[in-house]
């Protein structure tokens, strides 16, 4: 209280100095493998996106509003995740064919899929008591398809180069027991968890995850990085700007005989003039340039020059109108190859499932479009034209009849 310390404290200060010399202090050391913050920074970045547009997809199909916060990217070991996570719940094994080297998991807790597989059948979005089947697992396994699809779409457009991947395999696994010989084999080591919230309406609040194994996360750290140096330049500086021509103009065409000083000039090291308060930097920390040894200085030199008057005016935009839109239309080079998925739909119907599980080979199902009427065509789930069928040698076709503004 008095600000002193008392005997017994001054002891135990020399007695922990006094260890120092022998003792070390122990930290806890890691032996698993690990990522530096940079590495985990721009894995994160790359999920952030991904699983934005693939937020967006899934939005659209479910007619719900999705949304999936910012990632978090931490380390985890098959034990820890049977303990933090509930049980059962649906892994979906995501291989990527083109562009990556590797594969993902994606995790999903059972309720979750449930309320999914229940809006994609035209249902409020409740998660029955039944256990999942194959008809669950196979309607995520759709799902999971169309958003990780559109979530390699962006990541192609991120970093360059085209990206594709197999369709999810679905299974679901309980994680009390010992972890299932049809998962990768990663997952018996040390792995990458990325986890998200995600939020379905009001229906679905909880959390889902990505596991990588760490070959595949620094690969596509390394695929971040060497994308993100090639776009900014930062691999190869710009040499310096020369000095300006005028500068060096009126530097030569000064006359070699000294000029005599104003009264007040101090003196610069070695004889050399100095402007009052010359070479002190001025408010922002400019440092003003020296003139060379035995030069003499000009009146003014190193000091801003005094601008002329000028006619200030305020600032004038163009408006965002037809010109500055076509104008726009320039950049679209860049995203030329990147692949879009189109979909035909010849009509779509609503059936319960205790109809689909009674569905045999000849059940007619009656769609919602008549005969003859134009056919809908999505791209990227995106409505954007109509359009009638036609046969092309062997193979069905479809003739655009109208764009969709």
């Amino acid at each position: 209280m008095d600000g002193m310390l008392s005997q017994d404290e001054i002891n135990a200060l020399f007695n922990n100095v006094g260890d120092t010399d022998d003792t070390e202090i122990e930290t806890p050391v890691d032996d698993g493998e690990t990522l530096t913050e940079e590495q985990k920074d721009a894995i994160g970045e790359v999920s952030n996106i991904s699983m934005g547009t693939a937020a967006t997809t899934l939005s659209t199909l479910l007619n719900q509003p999705v949304n999936i916060t910012t990632p978090n990217v931490t380390y985890m070991m098959w034990d820890e995740l049977a303990e933090s996570y509930d049980k059962p719940c649906v892994f979906l094994q995501i291989k990527y064919t083109c562009g990556l080297d590797g594969n993902n998991v994606l995790v999903l807790i059972e309720k979750d899929v449930k309320i999914i597989t229940d809006l994609m059948m035209g249902g409020s979005g409740v998660a029955s008591d039944e256990p999942i089947s194959e008809l669950h697992l196979s309607a995520i396994g759709e799902a999971m398809n169309q958003m990780m699809g559109s979530a390699a779409t962006s990541m192609s457009s991120m970093l360059g180069k085209k990206i594709d991947i197999s369709p999810p395999i679905a299974s679901l696994i309980d994680l009390n027991e010992t972890k299932d010989d049809n998962l990768p084999e990663f997952l018996s080591q040390r792995f990458v968890k990325v986890s998200f919230r995600m939020t379905i309406g009001d229906l679905i609040d909880s959390e889902i995850m990505q596991l990588y194994p760490f070959d595949f996360a620094r690969s596509l750290f390394e695929t971040f990085a060497s994308g993100v140096l090639d776009d900014s330049g930062f691999d190869d500086p710009e040499p310096a700007p020369a000095p300006a021509p005028e500068m060096a103009d009126n530097t030569m065409q000064q006359p070699e005989q000294p000029q005599q000083m104003p009264q007040g000039m101090e003196q610069m090291p070695y004889g050399q003039p100095m402007m009052p308060g010359y070479g002190m930097p001025p408010m922002g920390g400019y440092m003003q340039p020296q003139m060379p040894y035995g030069q003499p200085m000009m009146p003014g030199y190193g000091m801003p020059p005094q601008q002329p008057n000028v006619n200030v005016q305020p600032a004038s935009f163009q408006p965002f109108t037809g010109p500055s839109i076509a104008n726009g239309n320039e950049n679209i080079d860049l995203i030329m190859d990147v692949p879009l998925e189109v979909t035909v739909e010849l009509g779509r119907t609503s059936k319960s499932i205790k109809d689909i599980l009674d569905f045999t080979p000849g059940t007619i199902v009656e769609l919602n479009k008549i005969a003859g009427e134009p056919i809908d065509i999505l791209v990227n789930g995106k409505y954007v034209a109509k359009g009638e069928v036609v046969v092309i040698e062997e193979s069905f076709g479809v003739k655009i009849t109208e764009i969709i503004k």
